[in-house]
């Protein structure tokens, strides 16, 4: 019988503390205070009579009952998520919603053709898209606000717990306006004299891109702006002599249109998996699959099959 005194505060608590890894960032995006967390946390331990996570130099790390107890508090969670999203869907006039996370190279290049796709497919099917940098979709499909995220591999630690099956691959570029004045010295060492637009840590992208810069021998890029805005990056390298580093997918359209040049670097060693991912201990429902299936006819389309 479940220990009435465990409530839902707790096992939240205590999955978000195991995801960040630290009592203070997780405190932070829960709106609580570091000593109301620890509070919470203790209580959990108190009412199970084991030490869930132990604290180190590194942040928190968990005991072998912790790994057991996160993997079903996870899954709580998730089924939690679902039910909510059930009884919206019923409220709804009992129409079947799909939700599905785009990272931004899929949403701008991919997604308008699987949308049309997957209408064409199954009409009856409300189908949510949102888009974001990896961290937070792969967050909420874990928490089940999310069916399914395309998009490209992430870092071993950030997948754990994730299910990914390949369907094409993309490398980075580096993206300027038609007429910069860099594309008539092509340098890759000269590209901190103009404004860099970069992507931040925790998109898919990041350790791609230091590493390729790193083995290039460029140093630190000083007037370096961060951020995943694929709504930002078009506008403001259109108007200006910066350079953007992104995923080829983000600026698919802008390139073919000749509105953006990509700089000719040889950037193969960032080319990275693109692919489905989902929870692997869920079924995946019946417009799921007819998901996957409009995916597959829209990368035939495109021509982008691996």
């Amino acid at each position: 019988m479940i220990d009435r005194r465990i409530k839902f505060r707790h096992i939240q608590c205590f999955v978000e503390i195991c995801r960040e890894r630290s009592l203070k960032v997780a405190a932070e995006k829960l709106y609580l205070t570091q000593p109301a967390i620890s509070k919470t946390l203790k209580e959990l331990e108190e009412i199970m009579e084991a030490t869930l996570l132990v604290r180190n130099r590194a942040g928190v790390s968990l005991t072998k009952q912790g790994e057991v107890f996160l993997h079903f508090a996870e899954m709580s969670l998730a089924a939690i998520q679902q039910g909510l999203t059930g009884v919206e869907q019923v409220g709804a006039q009992g129409k079947i919603r799909l939700s599905v996370g785009a990272l931004p190279s899929v949403a701008a290049r991919l997604m308008p053709t699987v949308f049309t796709e997957f209408m064409e497919l199954n009409p009856n099917t409300s189908l949510r898209i949102i888009d974001g940098p990896h961290g937070y979709l792969v967050e909420r499909l874990r928490l089940g606000d999310l069916d399914l995220v395309i998009g490209r591999l992430g870092q071993p630690d950030t997948m754990q717990g994730i299910s990914f099956t390949q369907l094409y691959e993309e490398r980075v570029e580096f993206v300027v306006r038609a007429g910069h004045p860099l594309l008539q010295r092509p340098d890759l060492q000269r590209i901190g004299e103009w404004p860099v637009i970069y992507p931040p840590k925790g998109s898919a992208i990041r350790p791609l891109v230091d590493r390729y810069l790193i083995a290039h021998g460029v140093g630190e890029i000083e007037r370096k702006l961060e951020t995943v805005s694929g709504a930002f990056g078009r506008v403001f390298t259109r108007q200006s002599d910066a350079i953007w580093i992104i995923s080829e997918g983000v600026v698919a359209n802008e390139i073919a249109d000749e509105r953006m040049e990509a700089l000719p670097f040889d950037t193969t060693i960032t080319r990275g998996p693109v692919g489905l991912m989902h929870r692997p201990d869920e079924i995946l429902s019946p417009q799921a699959r007819v998901f996957g299936l409009a995916v597959n006819n829209a990368l035939k389309k495109l021509s982008l099959l691996s």
